[in-house]
């Protein structure tokens, strides 16, 4: 969600503040600021709205300084203005803090201080900070800093600089990522590893409860509770080019059109074609817990639960094992019940999201295996899991995920596989099922190159306030996903359900103002689709079908048609979910929306 980056070295911070909030812009938010430590004086500057807004602020006139934090807030508490943007200050202008999370004691801390006779100036939890260590403070700012961790209750992803310490910087994290940089002569600390990457590759994670102190002379870590610690620093593997647009107009089309390369990096060097069999050297700890398990839970929010729903039908089709999926913020707090010869698997595409991270310590309090699909490599789920894989994705910066939804399916079906070849699934099967998962780039490069006509009947259905998407088997999770896409984006209202589920009440809005997507691709219910179908033209409801190349009948049935190559059902949301994404896509392109950083969304959701 909000965004940190802070610097400490031997440059000028401002100018690396702001390209680091730039590269920060993903995530979501609705306000920036910076500050920076002046000749044993901080000067900040806020602004609403977007970094642009800041820079035009500044009208080039950047404070000088080689300390600095900056932030961009999505906001919590209090609505979008200067006076609750980031960095907040103590009463004398002594102390910045940036932060990330939620206070969740913040009122009850805020009333204490007031009555020593503090003033706050914002709505937000992140102000206390910044007074709560100014009045713990007796001449050693550590100490202060750490007392006032003890204190508070939430989460907190944070950097504090000091007028008392203008050469430290002071970072901590509970339950929001924090990663610190490592140059030359210089130290940078971020929320993700984007601002990074053009002046480092070196980089750490801090875990929860810890923190580190950092100065000109190099980087101590400890608990919060005072316990040294020791980390190892490890090299970021992308270059900058992954974090660009190479042309294209928007992140997300870029990530749409990465996807043949994406979903080939996701099984890459993991086939053993010849033995129809699968090999990841992640899983390899569990792999026995899995090939047993009694029960599977996976658990995830937003796309990557659809991908997990598609998870469940391929385990469930060809390991016989039973699945179920949960929405991870529900399974945190519903008291599961859990066996110790089940296992949990957690999928999130930035390893950090809140709810997914809390429901895997649940599974792992309850003596369950924990796995974890993610795609940020270091991620706190990574790191928290007995055993997982990465997807391979790549950077993704549009805050609607794309390419990690194809890559977190294809890690399903590698996972399958994998299991499935130990069970029932014999060397046949497997090679064909491989064979088939290897054709699957080249035909999502196939429907790629019919963006210009999918664009052609976005501009038919652009004005429209409502949409049903409708699918059936392994393309239900898929119409879900077409229907999320469509309201993120554009802001159209979108709905999926089950096509056979219509008639127990969406059937009811169907008029000749609602579009509705069908996935309509031929396997053993596509005459139970073309029913549907038939069933919204008897309401006059416009037609758009996602349907196999060949299906020439699907015409007379629908008022337009997608096409896409055939392939086995099990894998076909790999290739229906594309032109849902370029539907979605050039309708809220055409309606002037804001694709790679819609309103009120955030990339990574590290709070409740």
């Amino acid at each position: 969600m909000c965004g940190i980056v802070a610097y400490l070295g031997n440059k000028e911070a401002a100018s690396i503040l702001i390209n680091g909030l730039r590269r920060l812009e993903y995530r979501g938010y609705d306000s920036a600021g910076i500050a920076i430590m002046n000749n044993s004086t901080i000067e900040t500057a806020r602004e609403v709205g977007k970094i642009r807004n800041l820079e035009d602020s500044l009208a080039g006139n950047l404070p000088a300084g080689s300390v600095g934090i900056g932030h961009t807030r999505w906001a919590t508490h209090g609505e979008p203005s200067k006076e609750n943007a980031h960095p907040h200050m103590d009463c004398e202008g002594n102390i910045a803090v940036i932060h990330n999370g939620i206070i969740e004691n913040y009122a009850i801390l805020k009333k204490a201080l007031i009555k020593k006779g503090h003033t706050f100036k914002s709505e937000t939890d992140t102000e206390i900070l910044a007074h709560l260590i100014e009045e713990l403070y007796e001449g050693n700012f550590e100490q202060a800093f750490r007392q006032a961790l003890l204190q508070v209750e939430g989460t907190f992803g944070l950097v504090v600089i000091s007028r008392h310490e203008p050469e430290k910087m002071y970072i901590a994290r509970k339950g929001s990522p924090i990663v610190i940089g490592v140059g030359e002569n210089e130290f940078f600390a971020a929320s993700d590893v984007t601002p990074l990457i053009p002046y480092t590759r070196n980089v750490f994670y801090l875990d929860d409860d810890e923190m580190a102190v950092i100065s000109h002379t190099g980087i101590i870590t400890k608990t919060i509770y005072n316990m040294p610690t020791e980390k190892t620093v490890e090299k970021v593997n992308f270059d900058i080019d992954d974090i660009d647009k190479a042309g294209y107009e928007h992140y997300m089309l870029k990530e749409i059109f990465e996807q043949p390369k994406t979903i080939m990096d996701a099984m890459r060097g993991r086939l053993i074609r010849e033995e129809g069999l699968v090999k990841l050297g992640g899983l390899a700890e569990v792999e026995d817990l899995l090939m047993n398990a009694e029960k599977i839970y996976i658990t995830a929010s937003g796309t990557s639960w659809h991908a997990a729903l598609i998870g469940e039908y391929l385990l469930e089709e060809y390991c016989r094992i039973p699945v179920e999926v949960e929405y991870a913020s529900e399974f945190r707090y519903r008291n599961p019940v859990i066996k110790k010869n089940e296992v949990v698997i957690a999928v999130s595409q930035s390893g950090e999201t809140a709810d997914t991270l809390a429901a895997l310590r649940e599974g792992r309090h309850k003596g369950a295996a924990v796995v974890g699909i993610v795609n940020t490599v270091g991620s706190t789920i990574a790191r928290e899991t007995q055993a997982g894989i990465y997807i391979h994705a790549g950077p993704e910066i549009g805050v609607a995920s794309t390419k990690a939804f194809t890559s977190q399916v294809t890690a399903m079906v590698l996972i399958t596989i994998m299991i499935a070849r130990k069970r029932y699934m014999s060397v046949v099967q497997g090679k064909q099922l491989i064979d088939e998962l290897l054709a699957i780039p080249e035909k999502v490069k196939q429907i790629l190159d019919e963006s210009d006509l999918i664009k052609e009947i976005a501009e038919a259905y652009k004005n429209e306030r409502n949409f049903l998407y409708l699918g059936r088997g392994f393309n239900f999770p898929t119409a879900l996903e077409g229907a999320l896409k469509l309201k993120e984006i554009s802001y159209i209202h979108a709905e999926g359900y089950p096509a056979a589920e219509m008639k127990h009440g969406p059937i009811a809005l169907i008029d000749e103002n609602m579009p509705v997507v069908f996935i309509a691709t031929h396997d053993a219910i596509y005459d139970k689709v073309i029913s549907n179908i038939e069933e919204v033209r008897a309401r006059k409801g416009r037609v758009i079908c996602i349907a196999n190349e060949g299906d020439t009948n699907i015409e007379k049935y629908a008022d337009h048609v997608i096409y896409i190559p055939r392939t086995y059902h099990a894998l076909s949301p790999l290739l229906t979910v594309i032109p849902l994404q370029l539907l979605a896509y050039h309708v809220a392109v055409l309606r002037g929306c804001d694709v790679d950083q819609p309103r009120n969304l955030a990339k990574s959701v590290t709070v409740e």
